[in-house]
C-alpha cells in the first residue's frame, strides 16, 4: 500500500468538505487513516492458498462446518463498513484443514473492497480449488453501514447471502442440514 497517497486523499477529502487539515485535532488523522488502511484491507494481494494448504488426512467425510466466524469488510461501493458473521461447511474427500484456517480464508476476503455477494462465493471457490473437497456451502448474514447510517438508513436490517458448490448444488437436503446447524 502507498501511505503517502492514502494520507494525501484523506488531506483532499478533509479539505473538501471544508475542514481545517492543520487543527490540532486532524493534525494526525492522514496518517492514522493510512495506518488503518493497512490493517482494515490487510487481504489486499493476499492469497487464500497460504491458509488452505496444509491438511490433515481422515477416513470421514462427514460436513465440516464452522459457524459465526465474525468478519468486517468495507463495501466497495461507499467505503463504509459492513460486518457480520460468515458460516463455512464442506464435504471433506479424504483430507480437512485446521479450523482456525477457514476463519483466516474469511479474513483473506473481507479484508478487501468488497460486495458481500462477491465476498461469499469467493470464500466457497477458495476451498473448491485449495481443499478440493466434493462441496462446498458458505453463508454470509451482515450489516451494511452505508444502509444504516445513510441512504434507507434502517439499522439492524441484515443481508443474507450463500453459495453452493459441488455437491451442495444440487443436495437440498444437505443444504437444509447445514441451515440447520447454523442456526
Amino acid at each position: 500500500m502507498d501511505e503517502k497517497k492514502i494520507q494525501e486523499g484523506v488531506r483532499l477529502i478533509l479539505e473538501g468538505i471544508g475542514e481545517d487539515c492543520t487543527r490540532e485535532g486532524l493534525l494526525e488523522t492522514p496518517d492514522r487513516i493510512a495506518r488503518m488502511y493497512q490493517e482494515i484491507f490487510g487481504g489486499m494481494g493476499k492469497d487464500a492458498k497460504e491458509h488452505l494448504s496444509k491438511t490433515f488426512h481422515v477416513k470421514n467425510n462427514e460436513m465440516v462446518v464452522e459457524k459465526d466466524i465474525v468478519f468486517y469488510s468495507t463495501c466497495e461501493h461507499h467505503l463504509l463498513p459492513f460486518y457480520g458473521k460468515a458460516h463455512v461447511a464442506y464435504i471433506p474427500d479424504g483430507k480437512v484443514v485446521g479450523l482456525s484456517k477457514l476463519a483466516r480464508t474469511v479474513e483473506v476476503y473481507a479484508k478487501r473492497p468488497q460486495m458481500q455477494e462477491q465476498l461469499t462465493a469467493q470464500i466457497a471457490d477458495a476451498l473448491m480449488e485449495h481443499l478440493k473437497p466434493q462441496g462446498a456451502m458458505v453463508m454470509i448474514e451482515a450489516e451494511h453501514m452505508c444502509m444504516t447510517m445513510r441512504g434507507i438508513k434502517k439499522p439492524g436490517s441484515r443481508t443474507v447471502t450463500y453459495v453452493t458448490r459441488g455437491i451442495f448444488e444440487k443436495d437440498t437436503e444437505l443444504q437444509n442440514r447445514f441451515f440447520q446447524m447454523v442456526r
